[in-house]
């Protein structure tokens, strides 16, 4: 690998910045809203079930998920959710969108180390604008070029960023905390991929299988791939 690769993608979320235990903060937050109409986590069974439901409509963000839980709440309630309740769901999710950033451990001096020597990218998935807005925030953004943000993560999306980058498969390296978004497509496609394991994780992102393959790192964090390059 340390030969061959020529480009190194990065996941956003999780990868370079905390993001999902803010997202289960904020579901926590919800489902008390809604324990007069149901225990707490029925309530996040039905989100989920709501979120899986519109992917195809709303994708991956915050918004979304906003959506989401106002459809949920009305859902649960039988309709009698009342405006002041969404007020509050609203409230949530204007909360989120506000978080800041905090970098994970080990990101900005392994992007030291790797600038000059790569071509950087970032290769996440999610809301446009609010990508566009923590990209901006955690200061990383010179590092990478291009920065794409993509719609979904599966193989058809990896083919068309490879094309746009010109890159061939086995000059690509991804590094990103889902095993199902940022490592599975990539391999398929006969690229390399490495996982850095974040301690939580979205129920759709999880994946329980063991993965080995010859062209895959299990790493213990981000500055582990310095060891490889």
């Amino acid at each position: 690998m340390k030969n061959q690769v020529q480009t190194i993608a990065f996941d956003a979320d999780d990868t370079l910045w905390v993001n999902e235990v803010y997202f289960q903060d904020a579901e926590k937050k919800f489902c008390m809203l809604l324990e007069d109409f149901m225990p707490l986590h029925s309530v996040s069974q039905e989100l989920f079930k709501t979120e899986m439901k519109n992917l195809h409509l709303y994708g991956y963000g915050i918004k979304g998920f906003m959506l989401c839980m106002i459809e949920t709440a009305n859902s649960v309630s039988e309709g009698n959710a009342s405006m002041q309740l969404i007020e509050k769901i609203i409230h949530i999710g204007q909360e989120l969108l506000q978080k800041p950033i905090e970098l994970l451990p080990g990101v900005v001096n392994t992007l030291e180390q790797l600038k000059g020597r790569y071509r950087l990218i970032v290769a996440t998935k999610g809301d446009l604008l609010d990508q566009e807005r923590k990209l901006k925030n955690s200061g990383l953004s010179d590092y990478f070029h291009p920065i794409e943000i993509m719609s979904d993560k599966k193989v058809a999306d990896y083919k068309k960023l490879l094309k746009h980058i010109d890159c061939p498969p086995e000059s690509f390296l991804m590094l990103g905390n889902s095993i199902k978004s940022d490592i599975l497509p990539v391999l398929e496609l006969g690229g390399f991929a490495a996982h850095i394991p974040y301690h939580v994780t979205w129920t759709h992102e999880q994946h329980e299988h063991n993965l080995k393959h010859q062209n895959f790192l299990e790493l213990k964090d981000i500055s582990s791939i310095l060891d490889y390059l």
